[in-house]
């Protein structure tokens, strides 16, 4: 195998061994392969006949594009079936190219060794393509689910994965699209943002408990909020609680899902730690979207996926959400017969979330005010993914070094290094303020943009410093959108991805200033000038 398309890749390198870090088998990382090289084939066999693509094959390219991000299908299976469906696919799109024999490259997949054997800098830019999309797919997805789709999004992937197939195409055709992938996840952010909030409403600050009560209930992880929704209407006065995980939590400060009583609060931690913390729990885990790891022996069975995530011998929910097998599983486990305080790594016992862009900018004028008097005197967005490796605890000390005069915006499941931390208020707004997922980027640009324009300056002219942990290929995409965006000055950690090339990074560093991330100390002095 072959696959460095994390940041836990082995020896900051490429995964090329019996399996990959994250779990995943050579097999199954090459059905991986082959699934994206389909892809490839179709883009390239429908070009200059785009007229011939339905909605259906956009919805498709979509979850075949998600079916490969780290930590979401592990299952030989549905991958094959997904090669099939793609293969079927091209074939009843442009059935003339499966009795052709000319070497126009239409009529055949796209062999992915290509891609790992081509030069260093062409293989970067493609995989920074690549990888991109894989991340832009994932948020158009869970759009999608809730009906709202763009078809110049749709039409991208298309675009994009025309180019990672030309083997003749160089750094300047390639450069163009690799910053175009960041300008279409910024539409498409825009576009979830969007579905989201017209279907659950604005999100409001709430808190958040992490204890667990007495009685049966069910973990529901992933992204996925259209499948919490239904969990609720399907454990609804069932005597059942549903508890969130890693980046489900800011589901609770959507009016229309914290009106439901039994959403009783966070279980748990990130991503990473699931092993560890579900081992022991009465009760069953749903796994909605990505971030699954193998599951241990201990829980295995009380592990349950839907959608696009999917692993071997474990029971999968259909399109159908018949959620009925995870609903006898809590009644049948019971849960904990008391109540159960658990605590955030630093110890706190509660966590905040539900600073969406709607929040913040309601009360522009008070923050806005509080910069002009002194009272704000920078703001930290620290946020990205999670992850195993040693020295994410960067991030933790990072942030409680922050000064009092500060604000620290945070979103994705990084914050959970220190969302249970109390850093204080300045003027009646907490220190620290969760804006929810991921894909909730958007968010703390909006809000970027706007100060910029309230003050009369660029987005880099703000006290505004980034210090961002990157894991998987949704972080590619919102690193794209903020270079895209011409945003400079950026702190990646915990280590620079193995994909991106020496020359390449050298552009990156001389046009836009990236640099890794090294002490919170001096990184803090460096920042604050």
């Amino acid at each position: 195998m072959f696959c460095f398309q994390c940041e836990q890749t082995a020896g900051y390198k490429a995964c090329t061994g019996g399996a990959g870090v994250c779990g995943k088998k050579a097999d199954t990382a090459e059905l991986q392969d082959q699934l994206t090289g389909a892809l490839i084939g179709l883009a390239r066999a429908t070009e200059g006949n785009e007229e011939l693509v339905t909605a259906e094959t956009h919805k498709l390219v979509l979850k075949a594009l998600f079916t490969t991000i780290t930590n979401v299908n592990f299952n030989n299976e549905t991958i094959a079936t997904l090669i099939d469906r793609v293969k079927a696919e091209k074939e009843r799109l442009v059935p003339r190219c499966f009795g052709c024999s000319s070497a126009c490259g239409r009529n055949d997949d796209y062999d992915m060794q290509r891609l790992w054997n081509a030069n260093e800098d062409i293989r970067s830019l493609k995989s920074l393509i690549l990888f991109g999309i894989r991340g832009v797919a994932a948020y158009a997805y869970h759009a999608a689910v809730l009906g709202y789709t763009d078809e110049s999004i749709n039409n991208f992937f298309f675009k994009a994965l025309f180019a990672i197939g030309m083997d003749d195409w160089g750094m300047d055709e390639l450069l163009p699209i690799v910053l175009e992938v960041g300008e279409i996840n910024l539409k498409c952010m825009a576009l979830l943002d969007k579905a989201n909030t017209e279907t659950y409403g604005n999100p409001v600050p709430t808190e958040v408990s992490i204890t667990v009560e007495k009685g049966p209930f069910i973990v529901i992880s992933g992204h996925d909020l259209y499948d919490l929704k239904q969990l609720l209407e399907q454990t609804e006065g069932k005597g059942i609680n549903i508890y969130t995980h890693g980046e489900m939590l800011p589901a609770h400060a959507y009016p229309k899902l914290k009106k439901y009583t039994h959403l009783k609060g966070n279980f748990g931690t990130a991503w990473q730690n699931q092993q560890k913390e579900f081992a022991n729990i009465p009760a069953p885990i749903l796994f909605t979207t990505n971030c699954l790891m193998p599951p241990k022996a201990s829980y295995a069975d009380r592990v349950f996926t839907t959608e696009v995530v999917s692993y071997p011998e474990i029971v999968h929910i259909d399109e159908d959400k018949d959620f009925t097998p995870v609903i006898e599983k809590a009644l049948a486990l019971g849960g904990y017969p008391t109540d159960m305080r658990f605590t955030g790594i630093n110890g706190g016992e509660k966590v905040l979330t539900g600073f969406g862009h709607n929040t913040v900018l309601s009360v522009a004028d008070t923050v806005i005010e509080a910069v002009k008097s002194g009272a704000i005197k920078h703001f930290f967005l620290v946020g990205g993914c999670d992850g195993a490796k040693p020295g994410r605890n960067y991030y933790t000390e990072f942030v409680k070094q922050t000064p009092p005069d500060s604000i620290v915006l945070t979103l994705a499941c990084g914050k959970y290094r220190f969302n249970d931390l109390d850093l204080g208020t300045i003027g009646g707004l907490p220190r620290l303020m969760d804006m929810g997922q991921c894909n909730d980027a958007y968010s703390a640009i909006k809000v970027a943009v706007a100060l910029s324009e309230a003050f009369g300056c660029g987005v880099n002219d703000l006290p505004l410093s980034m210090v961002l942990s990157w894991y998987e290929q949704k972080a590619v995409c919102i690193l794209l959108t903020l270079l895209h965006l011409g945003i400079k000055n950026i702190l990646l950690g915990p280590s620079l991805p193995a994909f991106v090339s020496p020359n390449v990074l050298s552009f990156l560093v001389e046009k836009f200033n990236i640099t890794p991330i090294s002490t919170p100390k001096e990184d803090m002095k460096r920042l604050l000038g």
